[in-house]
């Protein structure tokens, strides 16, 4: 109710029963940023020169996407797609988070079914919600977080979903699953799309693309990004690649200039420059070993499988060492009350120097 005494007219109401999805976002550029998964040194120099280069009238005139798809399909046949990818094939999203949304908008209604496992990305819920969809999240399974795909399977045989959400390798858990396996969860349902986020690929090589025929397989859709490996995160694109009614369909519901000029530019830049990718991951996957064998010989609990990022068991409450390395300018992701590890918390592997910053003080402040 306002001041006026009126009460503002109610959403709908799978809206009204909704909780935003939020994380904290504030106040971290300052910080060692190990909490959101991101490239932690920045960009390629081609995408600050193409920022830096940005004109007055590219700013004032609607995007213009002549040639990012087709860029796209490059990149993606240099990095090892099967071959015979076409430009109509791909889509491009306001961010891998404006895809998901998109998804759920142009599949999913009212009492729907969403199949896909927990823990996992958090945002699919919401997006779900918001359509009164249900959703149907089967756990992994053990210490090694298992992909449950026995479970899955019998699911779709019991009932085939609307959608099928696999994140591939899974954030949080790092859960990897075999292209091939992926390839036959979609021929089981032909009727349900099939959705692969595969943002963490680059650290694992796992990708459905080499293997995947789109014009065969027209109920899968893989989302890609450049946030993660390029250093995009703040400029917000991402892609989605599949068959071509599929891109059409979720293209009907998103708005004609949904991502911006300079996310535009940015993009050409990055896609160029497929070796300072290369080499970001390369260093990513140096630290990534060499954390997992300071953690091992600390004896600290942990689990670390695909992706950017692991999972770590302190001794103090994750509350308490949470906001100790706060202070110290080193930010984390915790896990509290998510399905299977509360009580533990996600770091984003940066370069070596980074990670030895980060055990430096964990080790110091956990003890």
């Amino acid at each position: 109710m306002n001041s006026n005494g009126f009460v503002p007219p109610e959403a709908r109401a799978a809206v009204e029963q909704l909780r935003a999805y939020s994380a904290p976002l504030e106040g971290r550029r300052s910080a060692l940023r190990l909490d959101f998964n991101e490239n932690t040194i920045g960009p390629s120099p081609l995408v600050a020169e193409a920022v830096r280069g940005f004109s007055t009238e590219e700013i004032a005139i609607y995007p213009e996407y002549d040639g990012l798809r087709e860029a796209v399909v490059r990149n993606m046949l240099e990095t090892g797609c099967r071959p015979g990818l076409q430009p109509d094939q791909v889509a491009l999203f306001n961010g891998v988070d404006a895809a998901i949304h998109a998804v759920f908008h142009a599949y999913g209604d009212a009492g729907d079914r969403v199949l896909t496992t927990s823990p996992t990305f958090g945002y699919y819920t919401p997006c779900a919600r918001m359509q009164g969809m249900t959703i149907e999240a089967i756990p992994y399974e053990g210490e090694a977080f298992t992909f449950p795909l026995a479970a899955v399977q019998a699911s779709i045989r019991e009932s085939p979903p609307r959608l099928l959400l696999i994140c591939n390798p899974n954030n949080p858990t790092g859960t990897r699953l075999a292209p091939q396996t992926i390839l036959d969860l979609a021929a089981s349902a032909p009727g349900t799309l099939v959705v692969v986020d595969e943002l963490y690929e680059a650290f694992t090589g796992d990708s459905v693309l080499p293997v995947a025929d789109f014009s065969a397989t027209s109920n899968l859709l893989v989302f890609r990004s450049l946030s993660k490996t390029a250093g995009l995160a703040g400029l917000r694109i991402g892609f989605g690649i599949g068959h071509p009614d599929v891109i059409d369909r979720v293209g009907r519901v998103t708005g004609p200039y949904d991502v911006n000029s300079v996310a535009v530019a940015a993009a050409f830049a990055a896609l160029a420059d497929q070796s300072y990718v290369d080499a970001y991951v390369a260093e990513v996957l140096r630290a990534r070993d060499w954390t997992v064998e300071a953690l091992r010989s600390a004896g600290v609990r942990h689990h670390c499988d695909g992706g950017n990022y692991l999972l770590i068991w302190p001794q103090r409450p994750v509350a308490e060492v949470d906001e100790a390395l706060r202070a110290e300018g080193i930010l984390i992701r915790s896990m509290a009350g998510k399905p299977l590890i509360d009580g533990c918390f996600r770091v984003s592997i940066g370069t070596t120097s980074q990670m030895q910053r980060f055990m430096e003080a964990l080790l110091r402040l956990d003890a």
